[in-house]
């Protein structure tokens, strides 16, 4: 049950290697996404065309499709207005306070509802807290500050005996 907590149902290179269509064709209807080092790079504002047509192509398999993002407002809206989708800021991962604002946005069963970010102890946690099914990305760029880089660490050690896991 501890290794569950920490661990993802799927676990990608990027969110361009999802492979959504079978997430779909399984029964999922909503999207959450996480932000940085998910969609866009934590320290930059410029989303790559390929993210567009991805949130494009989503809605047109019929997604619906949010953002929850422990981001402040300025930087999340700025994401809202750009891709025009739903977004929630500050959302305090792994507590449950922004994932629920998103979920009742997508009006949703929590069983039909995927959260893709690119964090163990933020995303998964959460994701796993509200019995939601979770798809980890690795982070788009790494930061250098110190407690991100022990938590990456930790991240790791346990990605690793995920992987092992998934490979018997």
């Amino acid at each position: 049950m501890i290794k569950r907590i920490f661990w993802p149902d799927i676990y990608c290179k990027s969110v361009m290697d999802i492979d959504f269509k079978k997430i779909y064709k399984n029964g999922f209807r909503g999207l959450i996404f996480d932000i940085d080092n998910t969609i866009v790079g934590y320290d930059n504002f410029e989303i790559k065309k390929e993210i567009f047509d991805l949130f494009i192509e989503l809605e047109g398999i019929g997604f619906k499709i949010c953002l929850v993002s422990n981001s402040f407002k300025k930087r999340v809206v700025y994401f809202e207005n750009v891709l025009n989708i739903k977004s929630f800021n500050t959302a305090l991962k792994p507590l449950p306070f922004g994932i629920m604002k998103g979920i009742k946005y997508l009006g949703v069963p929590k069983n039909k509802i995927v959260m893709i970010g690119d964090q163990i102890f933020t995303d998964v946690i959460c994701a796993r807290l509200n019995s939601i099914f979770v798809v980890l990305v690795e982070p788009i760029k790494e930061r250098i500050e110190f407690v991100n880089k022990f938590k990456r660490k930790l991240e790791l050690k346990i990605l690793n005996k995920y992987v092992k896991k998934k490979k018997k």
